[in-house]
């Protein structure tokens, strides 16, 4: 098949699965030789649900933390018999087991290395979001993935939860009168903490193959584990975190592709202790038809408000709230009218919908289209959140041409949308 009637076929594809409800699985026939590479706490979620499918063998897994990496071993092994090859260096890994799929589940400045050099090897990808740390990063594995033809399905897994299904259903049908804003938020309590010492790395953990590409800087214990979202060398702060998920649930109802004018304000307020990411952020979308917000804290437990995260779509016949554990809840214009709500129907552990998204990507991988968090999805939803850093950064607006991937006109914010990588390390597409 032809690069373009594969882009064709599978675009068209794609679309349908985007508003499919209902998520067919592979055929039982097929075993999927598995990796997983990054064996943390999110990729335990992952691996459990590829376990649970019946439709991998887990060959192999990968992490520079021999702890986490035992650990995982030990508990594949319980869950369905298997003794994966175990590996410190991913690029050993894909050479020597030839996996047909690859998780990756690493922290964020990883994911396009892993990704691309699992996709040029032959391999279906499920990939973390946000996809990148950069744009670039994230343009090269979009190029990749249709170079290939390998499916790589986004961890945005609120695309297949069934209360975001049925709230897109809603606001897609107009039922919330024509919609001019969209405030995506995330407020949670917290104070200024401490600084917590530099310290040697422990004996089980290579430090510096962690950092990889990024800074080497000294070992702490607030980066690993878990904690290195709050680190602008490896991530990109809460924006870059929770901001992905509830702008691509923006995404996800305007037929917009991109915003086409960002800008931000950020700062530290409030905390002390070692991280360098904003505790304070607001950003503004501008959109053709409407403009969005992203905000968020990290202090100040939200009581007076009756959620701390979501979407809140405000349309001319009420205002529609799209949020996690506590559901959607439509609240009329007309006072006379009840509110409609629907309860959320999540997966543990950590309430999440990721056995419907790996079913997806089974599905894609045998019928030859898109999955629905195909990887220009999550490019896009991943812009915008770097596309708001980026301007906090610069210090002012920026007008993004979504269809070229470049800042109009500003040599100076277009150098920001790539990074120097450290050591040998070769940036992608360079």
């Amino acid at each position: 098949m032809q690069r373009r009637q594969f882009i064709k076929r599978t675009t068209a594809a794609g679309m349908a699965f985007a508003s499919a409800p209902l998520i067919r699985v592979v055929g039982k026939d097929k075993i999927f030789r598995t990796a997983l590479i990054g064996s943390g706490w999110w990729g335990g979620n992952i691996l459990r649900c590829a376990i649970q499918a019946g439709q991998s063998k887990i060959i192999a897994l990968c992490d520079v933390d021999a702890n986490q990496l035992s650990a995982t071993a030990a508990e594949v092994k319980r869950l369905n018999g298997d003794t994966p090859k175990l590996y410190g260096d991913y690029r050993e890994l894909l050479a020597k087991e030839k996996p047909e799929i690859v998780i990756v589940a690493t922290p964020d400045h990883w994911h396009p290395l892993i990704a691309i050099a699992a996709m040029e090897m032959g391999a279906h990808v499920y990939v973390e979001k946000p996809i990148c740390h950069t744009i670039n990063e994230g343009k090269a594995m979009v190029s990749t993935a249709r170079d290939t033809q390998r499916m790589v399905q986004v961890g945005t897994h609120r695309r297949v939860s069934p209360h975001n299904i049925s709230g897109m259903e809603f606001l897609k049908s107009g039922k919330a009168g024509k919609i001019g804003s969209v405030r995506a938020f995330v407020h949670y309590g917290g104070g200024p903490g401490k600084k917590t010492p530099d310290s040697e790395a422990p004996s089980t953990l290579d430090w510096n193959m962690w950092c990889g590409p990024a800074p080497l800087r000294p070992f702490n214990t607030t980066i690993h584990p878990k904690g290195f979202r709050g680190y602008l060398d490896y991530a990109n702060g809460q924006l870059g975190d929770w901001g992905i998920h509830w702008l691509d649930q923006i995404l996800w109802w305007t037929d917009e592709k991109h915003p086409k004018k960002i800008f931000s304000t950020a700062n530290r307020f409030i905390r002390e202790d070692n991280t360098d990411a904003p505790d304070t952020q607001n950003v503004i979308f501008e959109f053709e038809s409407f403009t969005a917000s992203w905000e968020h804290r990290q202090y100040a437990g939200n009581n007076a408000e009756k959620t701390n995260l979501g979407c809140y779509f405000y349309g001319t016949e009420g205002t529609f709230h799209m949020g996690w554990l506590d559901g959607w809840t439509f609240y009329p214009a007309d006072s006379k009218k009840p509110a409609i709500h629907q309860d959320p129907k999540l997966d543990e552990p950590d309430q999440q919908n990721i056995a419907a998204l790996w079913a997806n990507l089974l599905s894609s991988i045998k019928t030859n289209t898109l999955p629905v968090c195909d990887i220009e999805i999550g490019q896009r939803s991943t812009n915008m959140s770097l596309l708001g850093m980026l301007s906090w950064k610069l210090g002012r607006s920026v007008a993004w041409d979504g269809d070229k991937g470049l800042i109009k006109g500003d040599a100076e914010a277009n150098k920001l949308l790539s990074r120097a990588y450290r050591g040998d390390w070769k940036y992608p597409g360079n």
